[in-house]
């Protein structure tokens, strides 16, 4: 596979990747937090003879510049700067877990909307600061740096935790090769960012096309719950990847390239 020369923006503030014709429909890919912009080179080469395949890095890293005070409100609109500077008219967004997230939020905060979006393998809340599941999810992830570890001695076994039956080779060897060069700062900043998100009551809302997609291995973004969150939003369609951890478009490139590829062909048609 081609390795797409990594870009920066006009304001020097993000570092992406990106394939096809610039004046084709912007299809812009949002990693999870182990992540990178080129955890999607995969969907670029595939999506890019159609589209203007663009995956980002989050703000904090590869070389986009981190943000003062992380939250998921300011990433969403660290995604507005983004899509401000390639001159993105109208957008389909694909965001994986936070980068979902991102979406959410950025749907309700911009005042200019996407063609399309897909959520895949996440969630509209995170929950209570002061909850229970949440607080032991940070502690679990975060305990491990507060010993001694560092990312790229914890890569393998914290990608081994997030995956299902399977995975392809290949795209484990690049989300803990991803994983191992997330630093530190920035994922214990997007860790803590989850805390208290909750667009669940504005997913009634969502009036574009939508694909929610999960896998039935996700322990993160549980299908169950994927599907209910589905139930809310007014034509949202749902697919379930059968065997599929947390990290769909790494462990099986495939199906997760065939479903987007079936709903981006009913976004041609519909939109």
């Amino acid at each position: 596979m081609s390795q797409p020369a990594p870009m920066i923006t006009k304001d020097g503030r993000f570092t992406y990747e990106a394939a096809g014709d610039p004046g084709g429909t912007p299809l812009i890919f949002l990693h999870g937090i182990g992540g990178a912009a080129r955890a999607w080179r995969r969907q670029l080469a595939t999506f890019g003879d159609r589209f203007h395949a663009i995956a980002w890095d989050m703000p904090g890293y590869g070389g986009s510049a981190p943000l003062a005070s992380v939250s998921i409100a300011a990433l969403a609109d660290a995604l507005q700067r983004f899509i401000e500077q390639l001159g993105a008219s109208k957008p389909i967004l694909v965001g994986h877990s936070i980068g979902g997230m991102i979406v959410q939020q950025w749907l309700v905060q911009s005042a200019k909307p996407a063609r399309a979006v897909v959520l895949a393998q996440t969630s509209p809340a995170f929950g209570k600061a002061d909850g229970d599941w949440q607080t032991s999810f940070i502690a679990a992830r975060l305990g491990p740096l507060d010993r001694g570890e560092t990312m790229k001695s914890l890569a393998p076994s914290l990608v081994k935790e997030l995956v299902g039956d399977d995975p392809d080779p290949t795209g484990m060897e690049l989300a803990r090769e991803c994983m191992a060069s997330v630093p530190e700062a920035s994922y214990r900043a997007m860790m803590l960012a989850l805390i208290g998100f909750d667009q669940r009551s504005t997913l009634k809302d969502i009036s574009i096309p939508t694909l929610l997609l999960s896998g039935s291995k996700d322990n993160n973004a549980p299908a169950p719950m994927m599907a209910k969150t589905a139930t809310y939003i007014p034509s949202a369609e749902y697919v379930e990847l059968a065997g599929v951890g947390h990290l769909a478009n790494l462990e099986r490139p495939d199906a997760f390239d065939e479903a987007l590829g079936r709903f981006l062909n009913f976004v041609a048609i519909n939109t």
